[in-house]
């Protein structure tokens, strides 16, 4: 292909897929549309059934909302337009270099090799759309012709064809994938493009102007007022998310899609999930600060930055519970979000709350409009506020969590890596790959965030992490050996034991186990109580197992049978 051949086609692809990548955001503007239509309609009917002698409160509200309604109808209309004088313009110049190379096609002798070859891989690719559904066929092509993947999806398959294990083998993920991978974590991901997500490097510090002074009315020629103006500072860091999957060699052997795109989605869903809880329970503690967690807050940790904004209790205020139904439920909701300070915000909103709340919120208001027409409306908005409603499935039933998104930061690091484990799974016929991401996060703004709870109970203000086991040193036993019963028999004394919620188990051997890992054939033990047959000084193993059946603690003993 000639140079100028050339040009022009990277031209086309670069500038197509910017068309594309606006074009995937028509759906979004048709959403907000028919949220903002919705809205419409239940702020005019709201008026309609405000009494002539309503509170001054109610009508301060109707307006208030009113208000918001224009102005985010009138940034809509204002993206809208430029977002279609942008697609526009893209298209024309796509057109017109289409134009261009088709008279350069015809002047050439022969058809264009790379063209062909290309023409190939797409129709391989084709095949295969599950996890690249979101990107064209000749965007897969060319990701796929790259030397760097080429070479990426031949390590792997070497690494699944050595009969050893791979020792500090890391499969760098190519830059093109590290960007797959983390549009696919925002898919998967609820809660990302909800939130003020920041690629950063290194310690980030996100500066905050302090509340805005009023400034001071005067004589014309009178002297100047001092305003006192001020910055905040808050600080985030980066903690490790990640984990491991098994994938079957026979997936690993088919074509390259299918091989990208398992290893890929595995992860990313992993991730997602854990980030989404992250935003909402998170401890702060290894892992980014969760919207609830300071909510429930009593006290200024003793670790809170001097240059962040001053610590408020927001326990009170912005935790709240209701036991409503119907309209009145949505009043109450209404209320609670009243809470919430926007001061730094643009306006957008979400709630959060799992899908049996959701079908709760549906149900009440089927019960207070029979017709149906509010429940069409919820669209997964929220009824009057609007705002997106995100249905998180860990959360507790009627717990509902909202606020302002972009007070809320996720700090988003870079470095990516996919890396082959040791062979593990090697009779298995499998190969384990391990997926790594670094983020962190906080509620700059707590303040523009809330918590209630609509069947009139405590919210849940915590969460259950996946356990790092990983990272945690496997605790100790105190086992003491005696005779048993009946001849031959040892009876062992465990302490040391959990208070409840675990059990004890038994293996007659010397065994060497990590906190975390799973067990067989080991018998139920009962302390001071169960018989144990074996020969006199053989080492008996006793664990203690959590719920989930994994390994906390170890203790062993030499057993004494009874004569």
């Amino acid at each position: 292909m000639a140079l100028r051949q050339l040009l022009i086609t990277k031209r086309i692809s670069a500038l197509t897929a910017q068309l594309d990548e606006l074009k995937a955001k028509d759906a979004g503007f048709e959403e907000r549309s028919k949220a903002l239509k919705t809205r419409e309609a239940e702020l005019e009917a709201a008026v309609s059934e405000l009494a002539d002698d309503a509170p001054e409160d109610d009508r301060t509200a109707i307006d208030e909302m009113a208000d918001e309604y224009e102005a985010d109808k009138a940034a809509l209309e204002s993206e809208q337009s430029e977002h279609e004088v942008s697609k526009q313009r893209l298209a024309d110049e796509i057109q017109r270099l289409t134009d261009e190379l088709e008279e350069l096609n015809k002047k050439a002798a022969e058809p264009p090799k790379a063209a062909e070859g290309r023409k190939g891989v797409n129709d391989q690719m084709e095949t295969r759309m599950k996890f690249f559904g979101g990107i064209s066929t000749e965007q897969r092509s060319a990701i796929f012709a790259r030397d760097d993947v080429r070479q990426f999806v031949q390590r792997v398959r070497e690494f699944v064809g050595e009969k050893r294990s791979v020792t500090g083998a890391n499969l760098l993920i190519p830059d093109v994938m590290l960007g797959l991978l983390r549009d696919n974590v925002a898919e998967q991901s609820r809660l990302i493009s909800r939130v003020n997500l920041k690629p950063v490097k290194g310690t980030a510090r996100q500066n905050i102007t302090g509340t805005i002074p009023e400034a001071v009315w005067t004589e014309m020629i009178g002297s100047l007022n001092e305003l006192e103006i001020g910055f905040n500072q808050v600080e985030v860091d980066g903690f490790k998310v990640g984990g491991y999957v098994a994938v079957s060699n026979a997936i690993l052997q088919d074509n390259d899609i299918n091989l990208v795109g398992e290893v890929m989605t595995q992860i990313a869903k992993a991730i997602a999930k854990a980030i989404d809880k992250a935003i909402i329970y998170g401890t702060g503690v290894k892992q980014p600060l969760g919207i609830v967690t300071r909510l429930a807050q009593t006290s200024a940790p003793s670790d809170y930055p001097a240059n962040a904004p001053a610590w408020v209790d927001l326990h009170t205020t912005n935790i709240s519970k209701v036991n409503t139904t119907g309209a009145a439920l949505i009043g109450s909701i209404v209320s609670a979000f009243g809470a919430c300070k926007n001061d730094f915000s643009d306006g957008r909103k979400f709630f959060a709350m799992n899908s049996a709340t959701y079908s709760y919120l549906v149900t009440t208001l089927l019960n207070f409009n029979a017709a149906g027409a509010i429940v069409t409306g919820m669209n997964a908005q929220m009824p009057i506020l609007g705002g997106d409603i995100v249905i998180l499935d860990f959360m507790p039933d009627y717990d509902i969590v909202g606020g302002y998104g972009d007070l809320y930061l996720l700090a988003e690091r870079e470095g990516v890596t996919l890396e082959s484990s040791e062979h593990v799974l090697f009779v298995q016929d499998g190969t384990v790959f391990k997926g790594v991401a670094r983020y962190d996060g906080l509620p700059v703004i707590a303040k523009g965030f809330f918590l209630i709870n609509i069947k009139n109970t405590d919210a849940a203000t915590s969460a259950t992490f996946a356990p790092d086991y990983a990272n945690t040193e496997l605790g100790v036993l105190g086992v003491t050996a005696a005779a048993g019963s009946a001849s031959g028999d040892t009876v062992l004394t465990v302490t040391g034991k959990e208070a409840s919620g675990t059990t004890l188990a038994y293996k007659i051997g010397d065994y060497t186990l990590k906190c975390g890992q799973t067990v067989t054939n080991y018998a139920t033990l009962v302390s001071g109580t169960t018989q144990i047959t074996a020969a006199a000084g053989k080492m008996i193993t006793v664990v203690e197992l959590n719920s989930d059946g994994r390994v906390i603690k170890i203790g062993k003993a030499a057993s004494i049978p009874k004569a």
